[in-house]
């Protein structure tokens, strides 16, 4: 293992490769933060994290249960420390099965990082455990102290480089996989690219300039995103800021997108869409509204035109992917990648032709 990250492992039951799994899909596929030794979801068991999520491999097995996950790691010599609930479900809420699992890890002595909205280091019998062992629980998702919050001030404007956001037509459809994909591709090419995260996944990931934005009160949402772009822009002189969206426009639960771009002042938009996904993200009888209108409502509520169509390819065969990419064409307009299948390569050039 390198460097100083913490092995960690990271709990899925049930959930890998299925939208709820999709904190534990980006760690598996790229973090700074942590090494990960292992993924628990007894329906993948034995199976190659990569090979079941990409098709390709990557070395992280998944097993059945956090004590096969202590074994493996002992055997190829490394020692864990972190055990991370990598599940999202609906409403962030902790299921029975994570809490006994959350019990485990403490009880082998492992530090806890949870991102869901129930917070574990508010359960006076896990904080209890964390003593004992010696162990901590940090949750991503509690809301920081007021004084450490930002209203919006216009300093944004100060920002001289360009900003592209990664926004989406709806929840948990590969806006943050993108946005790092193409931070990385500008960072092949050369440019000082930045992350802005909005979410505890970019956090778990490393994103330096990291905000959680369902931990916050509403007022200040503005002023934090202002104050990472701001503060990504100032400490790190890059050529180019990537602001990861949240949520979808026009999604009934998680509606997102509207302070990133009345707050994050982007220049470019890149719009992240599921041509298979027929209804919005965990609710039934909700149907997404069609492209078009959600590529309309980007642009008339920001001011500036999507660049280009970020194409998830859930539900499609390999051989299908560029077929649906060149029907988005045809149907919008805009150019269309596949960034997971293809890489970020075409987009990036594309986006050098813009600034």
């Amino acid at each position: 293992m390198s460097g100083n990250k913490e092995n960690a492992v990271v709990y899925c039951e049930g959930a890998f490769n299925t939208p709820n799994g999709k904190t534990t899909h980006g760690l598996v596929r790229f973090t700074e933060r942590f090494n990960i030794s292992a993924v628990v979801d007894s329906h993948y068991n034995g199976s190659d994290s990569g090979s079941v999520l990409d098709g390709i491999p990557n070395e992280i097995p998944i097993v059945k249960s956090l004590d096969d996950a202590l074994i493996t790691a002992t055997g190829e010599g490394n020692v864990i420390s972190t055990f991370i609930v990598g599940l999202a479900p609906d409403g962030g809420r902790l299921p029975d099965h994570a809490l006994k699992a959350v019990v485990s890890a403490l009880k082998s002595r492992l530090n806890v990082v949870s991102g869901l909205h129930d917070f574990l280091s508010e359960n006076s019998t896990l904080t209890a455990l964390a003593e004992r062992y010696n162990c901590q629980i940090l949750d991503i998702r509690k809301p920081p102290d007021r004084s450490d919050l930002h209203f919006f001030t216009g300093k944004i404007e100060m920002v001289d480089c360009p900003t592209i956001a990664i926004l989406g037509t709806d929840s948990a459809i590969g806006k943050r996989t993108t946005a790092w994909h193409l931070v990385h591709a500008f960072r092949a090419d050369g440019s000082r690219a930045q992350l802005v995260g909005t979410g505890q996944t970019a956090w778990m990931q490393g994103a330096k300039y990291s905000i959680i934005l369902d931990s916050l009160v509403n007022d200040f949402v503005s002023g934090e995103i202002e104050h990472a772009v701001y503060e990504a822009w100032r400490n790190e002189h890059p050529d180019v800021i990537v602001l990861e969206g949240q949520g979808g426009l026009l999604n009934p639960a998680y509606p997102g997108g509207f302070e990133l771009i009345a707050a994050g002042r982007p220049d470019y938009i890149v719009l992240q869409h599921a041509p298979r996904r027929k209804e919005y993200d965990g609710f039934p009888g909700y149907p997404i509204h069609p492209l078009q209108h959600q590529i309309d409502a980007v642009e008339i509520i920001s001011g500036k035109e999507v660049v280009a169509i970020a194409v998830n390819h859930e539900g499609m065969r390999k051989e299908e992917i560029l077929m649906a990419c060149q029907e988005i064409e045809q149907e919008t307009g805009l150019p269309a990648f596949d960034t997971l299948a293809y890489g970020a390569g075409d987009l990036m050039e594309l986006l050098k032709l813009k600034f």
